[in-house]
């Protein structure tokens, strides 16, 4: 019994990681047609200032974390306005071998600048230690993880389905020419639109850093990871991506608890049969 409810607590927290992480990427493949395999190098620099801030600059974990988010939005911004706007309605290939290149610029420079060890985020008291609910206890941070989950799953469907700037994201995906031609800013929607992806995968990043530890290979790492999530969920989906993290993080958790020998066996597997059965995501674009 105790070993099913902390299958499940993990997985759960696992999952919700990888949602907060993948969902940015999910928006730039669905909304903006881009297919951004950097997209774990931004969560890597998230993690990668938190961490320094926290450990050299002797700032709370709050503080780090929102450091974490505003920098790697600003280090972003310029990269899209002078690289991805290029590619925004280019061949798959292009965006590909542009995305791929700028992951391993970053993974270059981060080991230049902060060395080849991994790079830990000390957590507040409050998010050390567990919670006892009687029959089993819990980890604080793993309650951490799961609620930021929630939040950011929350959030996001609320902007996108009720306010303004998400009905202009929507018109934008659908006919950019006739969202411009009714003077939808389509460049500030894909600018703002990419800086929120940017600041969830750093957010993620830096949340997750416990369950997927910051080093300088972490955006080759977990890019498959990332990428299956969104092909299994659902590109543009926040339905379909988080159904898809919690399923496969149950299915990857259980086969580490139960399988190790086995590594990502059966997460893989899993992958190529919910592929099978839904080509097109569980959920499909999020409408």
């Amino acid at each position: 019994m105790q070993t099913v409810f902390s299958i499940a607590v993990d997985a759960l927290a696992y999952g919700m990681v990888l949602f907060v992480i993948s969902i940015g990427l999910s928006v730039t493949m669905g909304l903006m047609r881009v297919v951004n395999l950097a997209h774990g190098a931004f969560a890597m620099i998230g993690g990668y200032i938190a961490s320094y801030a926290a450990r050299d600059l002797g700032v709370g974990y709050a503080a780090a974390v929102l450091l974490a988010v505003v920098g790697t939005v600003l280090i972003a911004i310029p990269i899209e306005r002078f690289l991805y706007r290029r590619i925004y309605g280019a061949p798959e290939l292009t965006q590909v071998l542009m995305t791929i290149g700028i992951t391993f610029c970053v993974i270059g420079i981060a080991n230049f600048v902060f060395g080849p060890t991994l790079k830990t985020i000390p957590l507040p008291e409050t998010l050390q230690g567990s919670v006892d609910l009687g029959f089993r206890s819990i980890a604080t941070h793993r309650i951490f993880a799961i609620a930021c989950g929630l939040v950011v799953a929350g959030g996001l469907w609320f902007l996108i389905e009720r306010t303004a700037f998400g009905i202009k994201i929507r018109a934008s995906v659908d006919n950019a020419s006739m969202a411009a031609a009714l003077g939808v800013r389509t460049e500030i929607v894909y600018a703002v639109s990419f800086a929120v992806a940017i600041g969830l995968a750093a957010f993620g990043g830096v949340v997750g850093a416990e369950l997927l530890p910051v080093e300088p290979y972490y955006a080759l790492r977990y890019m498959v990871t990332f990428l299956v999530v969104v092909s299994v969920g659902g590109a543009g989906s926040i339905l379909g991506a988080l159904l898809a993290c919690l399923l496969l993080g149950a299915i990857d958790t259980t086969g580490r608890y139960l399988a190790p020998e086995y590594g990502e066996f059966f997460f893989y597997l899993a992958v190529i049969i919910i592929v099978i059965l839904f080509p097109r995501g569980l959920a499909g674009r999020f409408k």
